[in-house]
């Protein structure tokens, strides 16, 4: 399930400061190395940009908002063009306004602290530490089916 993150509610609350010329990219590369891990993709959105503009980085979309509205909009606004797909979708915020459209709209909803935690836990798992990309066991036996290789029987 893709999310829909407000940037700027996540940052202090993975330990990140928003004061820091930096916060948002090292929002967005925390954001890529969880995608990367749970196999997921994002969008981030961050307000007070001085032009809107949006950037794809691999799994991760940051939407830089302007200053003539917020993250907050945004993310309503794009809940809302999601329509009945945004069932699929998970919502992640602090703010309450934003939670109670989202889930008007059927998506799921989590908050930004919930979420850091999701976060952490991720990075602390064996496979992040190892640097190991997880494979399902559907990605194998696909794989198996497209390269020809035969499942090895055992019991002699």
């Amino acid at each position: 399930m893709p999310y829909l993150i407000d940037g700027h509610n996540l940052i202090p609350k993975l330990g990140l400061r928003l004061d820091s010329l930096d916060d948002e990219s090292e929002l967005i590369a925390i954001l890529q190395e969880f995608c990367r891990l749970e196999r997921r993709q994002a969008e981030v959105y961050f307000d007070g940009a001085p032009l809107s503009r949006t950037v794809k980085l691999g799994a991760v979309t940051a939407a830089f908002i302007s200053r003539t509205t917020t993250a907050d909009n945004a993310i309503r606004s794009r809940v809302r063009k999601l329509g009945k797909a945004a069932k699929n979708w998970t919502v992640v915020s602090s703010d309450r306004e934003v939670q109670a459209s989202a889930r008007a709209m059927q998506a799921q909803v989590i908050s930004s602290d919930e979420f850091a935690k999701t976060i952490k836990q991720v990075q602390n798992s064996p496979r992040a530490a190892k640097g190991e990309r997880v494979v399902s066991k559907e990605e194998v036996e696909e794989w198996m089916k497209e390269f020809g290789g035969k499942k090895k029987e055992t019991g002699d």
